[in-house]
């Protein structure tokens, strides 16, 4: 009888290969047999061995290379077949990543995995764009979202309780749904002129970042035409970027 492997549900973190953590860079670095999504950076996944075997269940808004349920079935049939699997997902397994309903199909079948988180997109490429997502007087508290809904499903937020001024709100996978978050968080009370960044590729040698407000979004994305992944972060944080050469671009947006 074949013994079951086990599943390593790995974080590879925004982009930047330098961003992983210790234990995730050796078991990338070990892997016999890969599973990654499609936000997982091309530098990280240029640590795998060449000879490591590699499965892309990269899914996108409007295209999924494989439905969720069918890819908790592949790595339960992996690891019962004897393989130990290194399953790298962007960011935080655990924050917008579905990985909790992985860890419940690997826990329900009896194969063994182990969870190593990595640094979520909000806080890495907030970081790399030089601003805080707290600051003491302008932002007590952070709220992340998530800007798409199962199934493509209309975007419905409790507008009321995420149009707070004192709060950073980052929203993931926002991009096609800007126009909705600007407008919902406008009509609960939050001013137009709420400065927005918005992060496209964001710790990556590719990162491009763009300035405006909730009353701007909408005619901004339309100039813009950002690439995912992007990262929409919004309140008076962004104002205090603390990188001196973007400063003037947040200025500009502003006026």
């Amino acid at each position: 009888m074949t013994n079951r492997g086990k599943v390593a549900l790995v974080g590879a973190g925004p982009g930047d290969p330098e961003l992983l953590t210790l234990r995730a860079a050796r078991l990338i670095a070990g892997a016999r047999l890969v599973v990654f999504d499609r936000l997982v950076g091309e530098a990280v996944l240029d640590m795998v061995p060449p000879d490591a075997m590699r499965v892309d269940v990269g899914k996108q808004t409007g295209r999924h290379s494989l439905p969720q349920d069918e890819i908790n079935r592949l790595l339960v049939d992996l690891a019962l077949a004897g393989h130990d699997v290194v399953r790298l997902k962007g960011g935080d397994p655990f924050i917008f990543g579905r990985g909790g309903e992985e860890a419940q199909a690997l826990a329900a079948a009896g194969v063994p995995f182990e969870v190593v988180p990595g640094i979520t997109a909000a806080a890495g490429c907030a970081a790399s764009a030089g601003i805080p997502l707290t600051q003491r007087g302008v932002a007590e508290s952070v709220r992340l979202v998530t800007g798409h809904r199962m199934d493509d499903r209309d975007l419905d937020l409790d507008w009321t309780s995420l149009a707070d001024p004192r709060c950073t709100l980052v929203v993931y996978m926002g991009v096609a749904s800007a126009e909705r978050l600007a407008g919902g968080l406008r009509g609960a009370g939050l001013a137009g002129e709420t400065p927005v960044a918005l992060i496209e590729r964001g710790t990556t040698p590719y990162q491009r970042t763009f300035y405006s407000t909730l009353d701007g979004l909408a005619a901004d994305m339309a100039a813009w035409r950002p690439q995912p992944p992007s990262l929409l972060v919004i309140g008076q944080v962004v104002a205090h970027v603390t990188l001196p050469q973007l400063r003037s671009l947040v200025h500009e947006a502003a006026q």
